[in-house]
């Protein structure tokens, strides 16, 4: 058995949290560090070796050995109280999960067209099936903190997945990891976890005939509303009894695709009959971006980013995918994450502007019946 490795210098060194919520879908500008502080190295985000992990207490970077004393003499009795996200490891994807909103923080996989495939059934076993799969508590997570099967029992939501089902065929036991409720959120059923966001995650998995390698950042939002009174607000649902899972605003996906498409299943808009894959990047051997795009195994091909940001509403099926494309600083304020090193994001170009970013809308009727028998099942 053996875990998945990610280069974990594409997910953002450190994927820190930080305050910032965006109030608008808009980039924000450039800021200038302030001095030395720039010279700050980030924590590398530490995957644990093992899927069972503990969290370890979190970091203070950048304090000097003044203020880190003061620290220990002020907590040293006490511990630090946190934000502490437990960073989980599954065959199939990684993961943060944030105690207070009792859902994953973000979620990542990297997708290839090989380990979309489901493997032949051996004697003694069947098929890798979904049907085989049960919602489950998980016990990593301390008991005060973790979510619950009752707390979506008749809540009006679904259990909606972040890293989905059928992006871990490899193994009976990887797909098993989706149902942990750790890699759940409450989502808005049909019309939205049944419908839209399903076709959005076929259309993750389907670059992978396009793309050699796809890596995917899913992450459950709390986005402002504007009131009558023009102020901005945050407003959510809160299920459970006592009400304790945060129901998302919006879901994002962010999504960096790389390699030279080995079929061009997902044809660029702007392709001609004469062109039968997209340029290589300007400069991508080149230059210090360019190394560390090399470095990562990103520098064969195109580099591509792409990001979505979904309301966890009911969409038509109408509505065009790009017009939930955003900017990745978007993601990234609001969410209090960075994803990406400044490298990848300089060097990949616009995801939409070298494939075609549509859904197919396909029908999800018997995995509509399927959810139903599963909450007959765990209710």
């Amino acid at each position: 058995m053996h875990h998945l490795a990610l280069p974990l210098s594409l997910f953002g060194v450190g994927l820190a949290v930080g305050a910032g919520g965006a109030a608008l879908l808009a980039p924000s500008p450039a800021k200038v560090p302030p001095q030395g502080q720039a010279q700050r190295r980030r924590d590398e985000l530490a995957l644990p070796a093992r899927p069972l992990a503990a969290p370890a207490q979190p970091a203070t970077p950048g304090l000097s050995d003044v203020e880190t004393a003061r620290v220990r003499e002020i907590l040293g009795h006490s511990g630090h109280p946190g934000p502490i996200f437990d960073q989980l490891s599954h065959l199939a994807f990684v993961s943060a999960y944030d105690r207070r909103l009792r859902h994953p923080a973000w979620t990542a996989e990297h997708l290839t067209a090989s380990s979309l495939v489901r493997p032949p059934a051996t004697p003694g076993s069947g098929p890798v099936d979904r049907s085989n799969s049960v919602f489950k508590e998980d016990e990593r997570i301390p008991e005060q903190f973790r979510a619950r099967l009752k707390d979506y029992f008749r809540s009006g939501y679904d259990r909606g997945h972040m890293v989905p089902a059928a992006d871990a065929k490899n193994s009976q036991l990887a797909m098993n990891e989706t149902f942990y409720l750790t890699n759940i959120a409450p989502q808005v059923g049909e019309g939205f976890n049944r419908d839209y966001w399903a076709h959005t995650e076929d259309f993750c998995r389907r670059l992978t005939k396009a793309f050699g390698d796809v890596y995917v950042f899913t992450i459950p939002l709390y986005l402002p509303r504007q009131d009558v009174d023009g102020k901005w607000r945050v407003s959510y649902e809160v299920i459970g009894n006592p009400p304790s899972i945060a129901v998302p605003t919006h879901f994002a996906k962010v999504i960096l695709a790389s390699g030279r498409p080995s079929a061009p299943a997902l044809p660029s808009p702007a392709a001609s009959s004469t062109s039968t894959a997209p340029a290589p990047l300007p400069g991508i051997d080149s230059g210090s971006g360019g190394k560390l795009l090399s470095t990562l195994g990103l520098g064969n091909g195109v580099t591509a980013l792409g990001a979505f940001v979904l309301p966890n509403a009911i969409i038509p099926n109408s509505v065009p995918l790009r017009a939930f494309e955003v900017p990745l600083d978007t993601v990234e304020r609001a969410a209090g994450l960075v994803l990406f090193p400044p490298a990848v994001k300089r060097g990949a170009k616009s995801l939409c502007s070298v494939t075609d970013c549509s859904i197919i809308v396909r029908d999800f009727s018997k995995a509509n019946e399927r959810v139903k028998v599963e909450r007959r099942n765990t209710a």
